[in-house]
């Protein structure tokens, strides 16, 4: 597998939906390992595939040593509200607060294609959601107000002008 690459506002790939994973086999378990890379090589705690450039629905989560790959997530159930501040690879130097649920269970399919219902809360709900937003086309700046959301994509398109 050639190797993948960070993809970052305003990338339009971070806008696209993407698409249920039908096959598992070698394929994907070398995509996986690539996204988990990319994401370790950039000090990420989770990645997505459409930042990657790649358009299906996987996301992969490293919490306290904990692998968590989630292949066509879809959200069950939330309770509770938490808020805090999150980041993103595909936004650099950008934070902000955003609201999520505290406590979450997501069906997905895991590298061999099992189902499973995982219950998360607090940080790694958080970060499921993240990551699933992202599998839809939502992006951080979208949980942001309008004048945070102009500010945040100025400065990056400043950024990435200057970078040539």
């Amino acid at each position: 597998m050639k190797s993948l690459r960070l993809r970052v506002f305003p990338d339009p790939v971070l806008r696209e939906e993407t698409l249920d994973v039908s096959e598992f086999g070698e394929d994907l378990k070398d995509l996986v390992a690539e996204m988990v890379r990319l994401m370790r090589e950039n000090d990420g705690v989770g990645l997505a595939a459409p930042q990657a450039g790649v358009l299906q629905r996987i996301a992969v989560v490293l919490y306290e040593e904990k692998l968590h790959v989630l292949i066509n997530p879809v959200l069950l159930s939330s309770e509770g509200e938490q808020e805090g501040e999150e980041c993103c690879l595909s936004f650099p130097g950008i934070f902000g607060n955003v609201r999520r649920p505290h406590r979450i269970t997501v069906r997905h399919r895991d590298l061999e294609g099992n189902e499973h219902d995982t219950t998360v809360e607090s940080f790694l709900a958080r970060a499921f959601m993240h990551e699933m937003d992202h599998l839809n086309g939502r992006l951080l700046i979208d949980h942001f107000s309008p004048m945070k959301r102009t500010m945040a994509r100025k400065k990056l398109l400043r950024e990435r002008q200057a970078e040539g």
